[in-house]
């Protein structure tokens, strides 16, 4: 029995000591995603993450990171923005495709970058431990990933909680009839997470897409006062995505 305790205790102890590598791998397929707008604002104008697939040159990100239309008369795109702290090498991205109803998008960059692992379950259960690793407050100081851990709280139809009903709109009504499901997680993140990978602790493969905080106040409250409850797109709606075009 005492030997198999500390079989059992070596194990974790082997577990944990592997997690920092784990980030590492992860951290190096991570992108801040901005707009570059020399004649708006100096540098770049960070608006969420997000990671590397297929081939290097693929970027996944959220839809509502990308949404703002571009002033076609002007020097004006998005970008990809990798590295660390200062030193970063910020890529033109072009949109490529999006699923609006899943808060998708993917990017093409020119420049191949190392390139996450994609879990090929469909959707995990809860009580899975996971990770998430991006830029939960954008580049303020310089490019800086951070990782928070937690679990997958719920397998829940994505459709934002109310305190009461009369506050459901039409559009939630809608979206629960006909309502995918999504992770609702243990775990915080910010509004610069939007398009964070969430990923498997142990193996660092990629299961769903950060792409909103549950926030009991005003946008700023996200910051302030996080619930510490988040929400995740699944993997599958990714691979869907990238078979539209063609990976």
């Amino acid at each position: 029995m005492l030997l198999s305790l500390l079989a059992h205790v070596s194990f974790a102890e082997a577990e944990e000591a592997s997690f920092p590598k784990v980030v590492e791998s992860v951290s190096s397929t991570v992108v801040a995603i901005g707009i570059y707008s020399p004649l708006k604002q100096a540098g770049n104008q960070i608006r969420g993450t997000g990671f590397v697939v297929g081939d290097g040159k693929w970027v996944i990100t959220n839809h509502h990171v990308v949404d703002e239309v571009l002033d076609p008369s002007v020097v004006e795109y998005y970008v990809a923005v990798h590295g660390k702290g200062k030193q970063v090498n910020a890529l033109k991205a072009t949109i490529e495709a999006v699923d609006i109803k899943h808060d998708l998008a993917l990017l093409r960059i020119n420049e191949a970058l190392p390139a996450a692992t994609l879990s090929s379950q469909a959707i995990l259960p809860a009580g899975h431990e996971i990770a998430i690793t991006g830029y939960p407050i954008g580049a303020v100081l310089g490019l800086y990933a951070a990782t928070h851990r937690g679990y997958i709280a719920a397998v829940t139809p994505d459709a934002l909680p109310n305190a009461n009903s009369s506050q459901l709109t039409v559009d939630m009504l809608a979206r629960l009839e006909n309502a995918d499901l999504i992770y609702q997680l243990d775990a915080t993140a910010y509004p610069g997470n939007s398009g964070s990978p969430l990923y498997l602790p142990k193996t660092g493969e990629v299961i769903g897409v950060i792409n909103k905080v549950f926030i009991t106040g005003g946008k700023e409250s996200a910051i302030s006062t996080p619930t510490g409850i988040s929400y995740a797109i699944p993997v599958k709606h990714v691979h869907a995505l990238l078979h539209r075009v063609g990976n």
